[in-house]
């Protein structure tokens, strides 16, 4: 894969919980966080144990099990209230059922996947796949579109789309080791956060968190996006 070229980099430093690269591709900019799913702590929040919306990455290290954070990502869309648009699992317990079905925005726009996430390996499904496979997570979040499926490009991105946002989204290897967590720090259309994930990454799946709201908390890098409003669902590397 083209994308360890630039973990080359990092072999000089100490070993990290995660390792984010900031890389400039076809003439926008993105930060690509790597985890190795099978030995780092990479989970889902949303509520803590009083039923409360955690809402930001600096309320996850105030939860008791929780001793520092490395990285943190909203992950997945979510409603006035902060509840998940689509199925959401959390320490196998789940909240909200898979939807199947089109809707409007951009969580409708199918197909739209589902990030799963067991104890040593992580994989995004196209919902359909995810019904038909009935997979089991440990934690999971649904949100659309699919950038990815199977190699593919989502059939409805434009190469020339006028619709230019900074984004955010997560891909996965093959073998379910690895994700791949990747915010732009330009704005830019769905074709070309696609193409990151797909040409740049070669990863076979990929799916879009969100826009607008799209934030990143990486320790290693001294990055804490600041936000003027709570997150719903949010990934995260505790150690």
């Amino acid at each position: 894969m083209r994308w360890l070229a630039g973990l080359l980099l990092f072999w000089a430093v100490p070993a990290a919980a995660v390792i984010c690269e900031d890389v400039d591709y076809q003439g926008d900019s993105y930060t690509a966080c790597t985890v190795d799913v099978a030995s780092e702590n990479l989970s889902l929040f949303h509520k803590d144990a009083d039923g409360a919306v955690i809402g930001g990455f600096g309320a996850i290290e105030d939860l008791p099990d929780v001793n520092r954070l490395a990285f943190a990502m909203n992950a997945g869309m979510y409603h006035d209230d902060r509840s998940p648009v689509g199925h959401y699992v959390e320490d196998g317990v789940e909240t909200m059922r898979v939807i199947t079905n089109a809707g409007p925005g951009n969580f409708g726009l199918l197909p739209n996947g589902v990030f799963c996430v067991n104890d040593d390996s992580a994989q995004v499904y196209e919902t359909l796949d995810f019904v038909a496979r009935a997979a089991v997570c440990r934690d999971a979040t649904q949100s659309g579109p699919m950038l990815v499926i199977d190699g593919a490009l989502h059939p409805r991105f434009l190469v020339d789309s006028t619709s230019r946002f900074i984004r955010n989204g997560v891909g996965t290897s093959a073998d379910g080791k690895t994700a791949i967590f990747v915010i732009s720090n330009d704005s830019v259309t769905f074709h070309a956060f696609g193409s990151f994930f797909r040409d740049y990454l070669q990863l076979p799946n990929a799916l879009y968190f969100d826009g607008k709201v799209s934030r990143l908390y990486a320790r290693a890098q001294g990055r804490s996006d600041f936000g003027f409003q709570s997150l719903g669902p949010i990934v995260a590397v505790t150690e």
